[in-house]
């Protein structure tokens, strides 16, 4: 029995592990001009787009662009950024949504100058939190893993060493749209890169420990 949860586990892991398709995704609040070529995403950023709910600034957003595919269950999302900021508040990276009250963005920002690991949690309102760079990267890496009801936020410079940025909520057992998101809330858009944008699926976590704890 122990050797069968294994390989279930094992198998669960390898047949998840896949380059997304960007091809078979949807857009929401397409951008006027982008183009996919060799799994990559290049887009000019709608000017004057953002995503955001309420709190501090007493508005409501919702139109910047947003390439997604749905997922369900625990998941690792994982995407190369690099953009040409230009304004403040420039900003590209990985969004999970459950719907306009409750998604997550988190990616580079380029504020005042310098660059951030920004993330906006929005359930109802949004909040925003941000870790400055100490260098100006050619690149920045994003990572998120879903797991139970949380999501737990990574950046790295070289894809193998990830720094932990942030945990946030985010609704348990609930199929989200998992994607590539880009704004230009106060500026005229800038060119935004995404690159080995991959999303690996994860044995649910609770049913891995039933099975261990209910071994023949």
């Amino acid at each position: 029995m122990k050797k069968n949860i294994i390989i279930w586990i094992v198998l669960c892991v390898f047949q998840g592990l896949s380059a997304q398709s960007l091809n078979k995704m949807q857009w929401f609040n397409e951008p006027e001009k982008w183009e996919i070529k060799n799994n990559t995403l290049i887009m000019n950023v709608t000017a004057n787009s953002d995503y955001w709910r309420i709190s501090h600034y007493g508005f409501t957003v919702d139109d910047a662009p947003f390439c997604y595919a749905n997922y369900g269950g625990e998941f690792e999302a994982k995407v190369k950024l690099t953009g040409d900021y230009k304004a403040r508040f420039d900003q590209m990276g990985l969004m999970i949504r459950v719907d306009e009250k409750n998604y997550i963005k988190t990616g580079v920002e380029f504020v005042d100058g310098k660059f951030n690991i920004s993330t906006v949690v929005t359930h109802e309102k949004s909040d925003w939190s941000v870790t400055t760079l100490e260098k100006i990267p050619p690149f920045v890496w994003i990572k998120v893993v879903r797991r139970l009801d949380a999501i737990e936020i990574f950046f790295s410079y070289d894809d193998k060493n990830y720094t932990l940025t942030r945990n946030a909520p985010l609704q348990d057992n609930t199929p989200v749209m998992v994607g590539l998101m880009a704004a230009s809330p106060d500026g005229k858009g800038f060119e935004a890169k995404f690159e080995n944008f991959t999303v690996k699926h994860l044995p649910d976590q609770r049913r891995a420990e039933w099975l261990k704890n209910h071994q023949e």
